[in-house]
This record gives C-alpha cells, structure tokens and sequence, in this order.
C-alpha cells in the first residue's frame, strides 16, 4: 500500500482531498484517488459492491460514451442509445457547448461560493478535546481535535483513506435539515420519458470548511499532522451540509424538473424536448444523459413503473442454501431488502421463518431447501409497481392471520384495474397474536399507517377487510389503554371503511399474510416526543401471597420461588379469630407479613412482592394511609421487618393470575406443580396469635377534612402537603393522575373514562342510605352496595 502521497507535504499542512458519495457504517469515507496496484479484483462478491456506484445509474446496455476531448486528454460521457437522430444530436450539441462546467479532475473544481454555503462544526456546551492515541508515531504539534487514518482497499484497486471522526462528532448537535423520503423520491422519478443520472465530481470537496473550524477536522499521519480545507466525509452534518446546498442551487426546479439526493441528482422530463434544457454541473464519469430508464437508490426507475435492482435479485439467486443461524438471517435480510415487491407469499415458507425460532433447532430440511427454491422462482419474475396518482384514493387491503399482519397499497388505474404501489407483511410478536381477531386489525391498521405515513397523508385512503377496525374503535363508548392510543394515532389520516366487491383483493391479502418477510420490531403505537420515563428490571427470588376469608375459616397462603425455579410453599390456618376478629384486609395482611418471615428464615435479602390486595400493597409502598385501627399493628410490625431487606419491589397482580396461593390458601389443590420444579413439603400450621404479637399501637390523629383534600389541593394550586416526604409526594403525583377538577367539583376518571363524583364523608352516608334503601334497585350487601354506587356516577 503506497501512501507517499503524505512524504513531500511539510508538517502541519493544508490539503485538500476530494470526497466519495456515501459514507460506511463506522469508518468514513474521506477520498479515493491512492491507487493500490496489487489488489485482487477476483475476490470481490456482491457483498463487496460499492453503494456510491449502485446509487445511480443507467440501465444496463443503453447507453454509448461520446468523447468530446483529445487522444492525450478524454472527455467522455455517456447518453442514450435509443436516442432519435435529431435528438442525439442536439444532446451532444448541448454539451459541447457546455464543457467548461463539467469537472474531469480536481483542477476542474472552482468550489462552491463561501456565501452559498459553508460548513461549520459547532459543539455541544462542556464537550472536551479528543486527542486519539498513536503510540508510535511522532509529529511536531498537536491541534486540539485529533483523528487517526485508516486506509481502507476498495475493489478497484485504489486506496480508500478513512479519517475517524467519530470523537468529533460526538460533540457536534445534529443538524436536523430533512432529508428526502427515498420512497417518495422513487415514486416521482417514475412514469417519465427521459431521465439522466447525474452525479456530482466530488461534491464534498467544493463545500469549504468555515475557517474557525479548519483545524478541528486534523487528522495524523506517519509524515505529519494535516487538517482539511474542505468539507470532508465522514463529519455528522456532512450530508445535511450538502443537501441544503443542493436545495439553495436547485430550489426553482427541486421536485419539478430534478430530484436531489446528496450528490446524487435526477433531471426528469415528460415531453423529450424539454430535458436539454434541465442539465448542469455534473461528474462526467457517473453521469448518463437522455435514457428511458435508469438504477435510482436501489430500485429500476422507468416509464413502466418501479421495478427491483436487478443486482438485488442476483445478490439472492446465486447464494447457496443457508445453513446456519447467521445465513439464515442473512438471505431473510436480502429479502427483507426488497420486501416492497414481496407479495402472494404461501405456508410453504414458514420452515425458514420457524429456524429462527428459539426453541428450534437450526436444522435444514427438506421443506425448507422447497421453500427456498419457491423463493427463487418467485423472483425470477417480480412484480412492477407503479406509482400512486394524484386525485384518486388509495386503497389499503389488510389481513391477518393466526401469526402474521399483511397489506397491499394499490390503485386503481384508467382501465379500473388496481395497480399495486407497496407489500408491507409482518409477524406478529408473542403478546400481539393473543388479541382477539378484531383488534389484531386494528393493531394491522396502526402499523400500516405508520409504514405507509408518507403515501396516506396525502391522500384519501379506502380500506378493504373482512372486519371494520374504523367502526370498532370509533363506535366504542369508552376505550381504554392501547385501544385509546390507536384512536388517537389514526384521527390525522382521512381512511373509509369499504366491503370488499371481489375475492381478488383478499387473495392477494391473504397470500401477504399467509407468511410475511421476517420483521420481529414490536409496532410503534407512541405519540410524538413520548420517552420512556423510567425502565425497571426484576429478577431474582418472587413472593406470591393470598388470603382468604369464607364460612370455613381463615387461611393464608405463600409461595416463594427462586431465580432456578425451586418452589417452597407455606400454608397457614388463622385461629384467633374467635378472639381477635379478621377481615380481608387482616388477613391479607397476615399473609404478606408471614411471606416475610419465610423469605428472611430463608437468607433472602432482595426479593419482587406479587399480590392480588392492592390496599397492602399501596400502604407498605407509603402511598395510602393505613387509617384503620386494626390494620395500624400489622403496618407497624411490617417496618420492623422490611429494615432486615436490601431490597423490595411491590408488583399488583389480577386475582386470576394469583390462583396458586390463593388455592394454598384455601387448602385445595387447583394448580398442577411442574413436574421438573423442586417443592418442598407443605406444612399446615396453626397460628394462636396474630403476627404482630403485642406491639404498641401508636394511633393516627383523626381529621375532618374530606379524604381527597390532599389530592384537591395539589391539582388546584400545585401544593404538596407541609409534612409530605419524597415518597408522600411521588405518591400524591401518582394518585392525582386519576383525577380531574370541574369548576370546583373534584371527579375522578374510572377505567373506562366515566368522571365519578367524589364524596366526602357527610355525602358518602346519605348515597349509601338511599342506595341500599332501594331508591335504585333491590336491597343488596356490602360488596354489591359499592359497585352500584360507582356505577351511578360517585366515587
């Protein structure tokens, strides 16, 4: 490798190296014009493509290469072949008359107008200097920002030399000037009748760096330390540097007559004599001009329509048939690449999807080596897509099946024909195949519209599907939870629910969904701006605890199981009742604190809490107040035990999801034990006195104030209450969520949205005297008295 570029250049100098068009992963990209005289051609595959050539470019066989230079000097470019006559030679008229813009080498660069555009590295408040460590090289200054060369052999022969910047733009804010929608992009390239790719002569290097921030792009050599006069690759804004550049140039015929992508550009033309006229400054050899059709970031653009790189489709037959874990997921990547295409997808390639599956082994069988031959004969022959029209509704056909959510986008063309514009097909997650048949539509609904956001914005949009998740979600008087959240997501897009008129659109629906291209991402349901607040993990020994309360008894009922498994069961008689009366809530305390007692016997100190009493659970938490005289004593006796705890982390639990220790605790064997679980032997016991023993009652002062005061003044004016600790606060801000201020009522939101009235004390005795009076049905007990009164509106 020859890098004596760098031996006749004295130390601390400027130089300016040209830039490619595309950046890599983690090194970037900074020039390539070292040729490496010894590299093997041979060895290049698929993978080893270079995307800044496969961005764009002509389609294969129609082009020829016209030199307007000399035998010592060339001067090609390349045009049409199918060109008319008259058409070719007003091209190459054209362009003749126009050499001077054209750059064929760097001396060719005049570089763009500082006042144009310029780039410039700000930096984040309190970001440090980075020098990158070179042991064994020896320069004469340092600057202050310092990167390392990496030279990196490209295909061809040459020397791609990388600087790493990754330091320097950790301390860079992201300039946010958009980028366009690659999709869209496409789309609007597509149906024209002549096209020419265009690619800019190291456009990079003709933006020049602001010169307070030369010196932060220095980067070491074994000859010296260099920094860049212009604006190198491998910088975070870089490429938004660029395209507000190109945007500024083009702005009066952006979208109309050229499309910009960075440095890649395409003039487009319906009527052939007006494409002479769109041309401008361009790299000659990446250049072809007045073709039909053309390579535009990865897909076949045409007057046809849109059509798959035929690259891509070659990357995927001439692959052998996977064989492991990681081959697997590379060809179900190739596909996933060009999933847009994918459509009428059978069971037949549900083996090679199942391979991945955890529980699987990663074995090739014969069903699998079938499904990949379909795969292949599927795509010697893919479908072209077209474009959607402006004025004419789209139509969105979803369907779901057992495992997967599927969708077409299509349109009906002049003839009445629908004309598929995207495939979109997905696997369900483990939680999401376990919502009922109507809201997986809902959920397929959802997840459309966020793939295809940038079609159905503009547009109005029919749907066609066996279920109405429109009439679902609209005609509901309450929703709760996700329900609420895709109601919300959807009121921006105008979509109408339609029958379906023929079987055609649910085959293909169907086929989308029968087995989609692997996509495991969990669908984004979140509003704009919304962050996570807080991420808690649990592991480690559970606590499972129940009480029960009936004619027979008393009984309480533990299990704690370990992080291997390891069941241990306790399960406990209560039989002081006759002297100290009980209750639920007495002996749900007894079971949690007897949970305890086993847990500490055990040399447990970090342990999760489930249980189905959420009054225990929110007063050991100090997020409810423990104002009952009878339960005071067990709260006492619970902060003697929780000071022995490292760690205790309370979870709620559904009582249908607490049936094991409910049936320990009411001494029946409902729950079958796993067969490989270690359990230890269940004892019976017989507790005399209650666990808190005699400890001294230390009794709450009583107030008038109603119960909700806390809560009413915290909403109202924002105030915490003068003794109120950091938990009390945290709890009080958790607890006023639920509630809402009308005037000067309070109300709180019930789990379908209903606003209940809240009552204080005075209130709450005349209610229940009315209620189970009979002013509003039959006369019922405690429990039923409660719900009748939440249901009429109080809470």
């Amino acid at each position: 490798m020859d890098l004596s570029i760098f031996e006749y250049l004295p130390v601390s100098h400027v130089i300016d190296l040209s830039a490619p068009s595309s950046p890599t992963s983690q090194i970037f990209d900074i020039d390539d014009e070292i040729t490496q005289h010894d590299s093997d051609d041979d060895s290049s595959s698929v993978s080893d493509l270079d995307p800044v050539d496969e961005r764009v470019s002509p389609a294969v066989g129609d082009t020829e290469i016209v030199d307007f230079g000399t035998t010592d000097q060339p001067r090609e470019l390349r045009i049409g072949s199918d060109l008319s006559i008259d058409e070719r030679d007003s091209l190459i008229q054209l362009l003749r008359a126009y050499l001077d813009v054209f750059a064929w080498s760097y001396e060719d660069m005049p570089g763009l107008d500082p006042s144009i555009v310029q780039h410039r590295l700000p930096l984040l408040p309190h970001a440090r200097p980075i020098k990158q460590n070179v042991g064994f090289l020896s320069v004469v200054e340092y600057p202050e920002w310092l990167a390392n060369v990496v030279p990196v052999p490209k295909k061809d022969g040459k020397v791609r030399v990388c600087v790493d910047f990754r330091d320097l733009n950790k301390a860079s804010p992201k300039d946010d000037f958009p980028f366009p929608y690659i999709d869209m992009l496409v789309d609007s390239t597509t149906g024209h009748s002549m096209l020419s790719f265009m690619d800019g002569f190291s456009g990079y290097s003709q933006i020049l760096m602001a010169l307070e921030d030369i010196e932060k792009t220095s980067f070491i050599t074994e000859w010296g330390t260099y920094c860049y006069r212009v604006m190198p690759f491998g910088l975070k804004n870089a490429g938004a540097t660029y395209q507000r550049a190109a945007t500024t140039i083009f702005h009066d015929m952006m979208h109309r007559d050229v499309e910009v992508y960075v440095d890649d550009m395409i003039v487009k033309s319906q009527d052939r004599p007006d494409h002479l006229a769109a041309l401008e400054r361009l790299n000659p050899k990446k250049c072809t001009f007045g073709v039909t059709s053309g390579k535009l970031l990865g897909y076949m653009v045409s007057e046809r329509g849109i059509e798959v790189d035929p690259d891509k489709i070659r990357a995927i037959l001439d692959m052998l048939a996977p064989r492991t874990e990681r081959e697997v997921r590379g060809f179900l990547g190739r596909l996933q690449y060009i999933s847009r295409f994918i459509a009428r997808l059978t069971d037949i390639y549900e083996p090679i999807f199942r391979l991945l599956r955890k529980s699987q082994p990663t074995v090739w069988d014969d069903q699998c080596q079938r499904a990949f031959e379909r795969i292949r004969e599927y795509l010697l022959s893919p479908p072209v897509l077209a474009p959607p029209t402006p004025g004419r509704p789209l139509l969105l056909y979803l369907s779901v099946s057992d495992v997967a959510l599927g969708c077409m986008l299509a349109q009906l063309d002049d003839s009445g024909k629908d004309r598929a514009i995207y495939y979109l097909s997905k696997r369900m997650l483990d939680y999401e195949t376990r919502y009922v048949m109507i809201e997986c539509y809902c959920l397929a609904l959802v997840w459309a519209t966020r793939r295809l956001r940038h079609y159905m914005t503009e547009y109005s949009v029919h749907l066609i599907s066996r279920l109405d998740p429109l009439r679902y979600l609209f005609d509901r008087p309450a929703l709760v939870g996700c329900l609420m959240r895709w109601l919300v997501l959807l009121t921006k897009f105008d979509i109408h629910y339609i029958t379906q008129k023929s079987i055609r659109g649910s085959i293909v629906a169907d086929h989308l969904a029968s087995l989609p291209v692997f996509d495991g991402r969990a669908i984004d349901d979140d509003f704009p701006d919304e962050d996570v607040a807080a991420v808690t993990s649990l592991s480690g020994w559970r606590m499972y605890f129940d009480g029960v309360a009936n004619h027979s008894g008393y009984g309480i009922g533990v299990l704690l199981i370990s992080s291997h498994g390891d069941h241990i069961l306790r399960s406990v008689r209560l039989a002081f009742s006759d002297r100290h009366p009980a209750t639920n809530n007495i002996v749900e305390y007894e079971a949690f604190i007897m949970g305890l007692e086993t847990a500490l016997e055990l040399g447990i100190r970090q342990m999760e809490v489930f249980g189905d009493s959420n009054l225990v659970l929110r007063q050991v938490q100090g997020e409810w107040k423990t104002r009952v005289a009878k339960l005071r004593p067990y709260h006492a006796y619970y902060e003697l035990l929780v000071r022995r705890f490292d760690d205790l982390r309370y979870r709620h639990l559904p009582r249908a999801q607490n049936q094991f220790v409910d049936a320990l605790a009411t001494l029946a064997s409902m729950i079958d034990i796993p067969a490989d679980a270690v359990v230890r032997p269940l004892l019976i016991k017989l507790r005399s006195v209650p666990a808190y023993c005699c400890l001294i009652d230390d009794p709450e002062i009583d107030d008038d104030l109603p119960w909700y005061h806390d809560i009413y003044h915290f909403l109202r004016l924002g105030i915490y209450p003068e003794a109120a600790t950091a938990k009390d606060k945290r709890a009080l801000r958790q607890l006023a969520a639920r509630f809402v201020i009308c005037g000067e009522t309070l109300y709180r939101r019930s789990a379908d949205e209903m606003l209940l009235l809240c009552l204080d004390r005075a209130s709450t005795d005349r209610v229940m005297r009315e209620v189970h009076a009979g002013v509003c049905g039959s006369h019922m007990g405690g429990h039923m008295l409660a719900h009748k009164i939440i249901r009429t509106g109080y809470f």
